[in-house]
């Protein structure tokens, strides 16, 4: 399966030894502070094994991202259907390493994701599901060229309200 690459990123996809860094990145309680708490290792393997089905199932999922330069970890990036207000959407989704934030990464492998979705996957119309405080990813969104749509809370665990930013591609 095709995966898509950037500049300074390398993508590929989630396997079991990507445990250890997975586990720090989304155990981490900065990154995971808009989620309803951070992930247990357990958890993160089970974050692994539903990504590896999404590359099977949709041709899609997150991806593990490398620093080309030097290699060393930088977080998640990818695609992935999430049920909003009763419709299955594609949507872009991101999690950057802490000493890797605010360089642009996370913008840079959105697009990268937004034009892969479109023209390797004939995806027409592209969404990112962000909490209200989340400033930063907010910025990443709209960068990409996603705009603020609606709020809701019906979707996935429906917990708290979210905003959608999305796109026609």
């Amino acid at each position: 399966m095709a995966v898509p690459q950037t500049p300074r990123l390398v993508l590929r996809e989630m396997t079991p030894g990507d445990l250890d860094d997975l586990s720090g990145l989304l155990g981490d309680a900065s990154v995971m502070r808009y989620y309803p708490r951070p992930k247990t290792r357990s958890e993160t393997l089970g974050w692994i094994e539903v990504n590896q089905r999404r590359y099977r199932q949709d041709g899609h999922g997150l991806w593990i991202m490398h620093l080309r330069d030097g290699g060393a970890f930088a977080g998640d990036c990818g695609l992935t259907i999430q049920r909003v207000d009763g419709v299955d959407e594609v949507e872009v989704g991101y999690h950057v390493a802490p000493g890797l934030q605010r360089g642009g990464l996370a913008t840079e492998a959105a697009i990268a994701c937004r034009d892969h979705a479109r023209d390797a996957l004939g995806v027409r119309r592209l969404i990112a599901i962000i909490h209200p405080d989340n400033v930063a990813s907010q910025r990443v969104a709209q960068k990409t060229g996603l705009t603020l749509e609606k709020r809701t809370r019906d979707y996935g665990s429906g917990a708290q309200e979210v905003m959608i930013f999305a796109m026609c591609l």
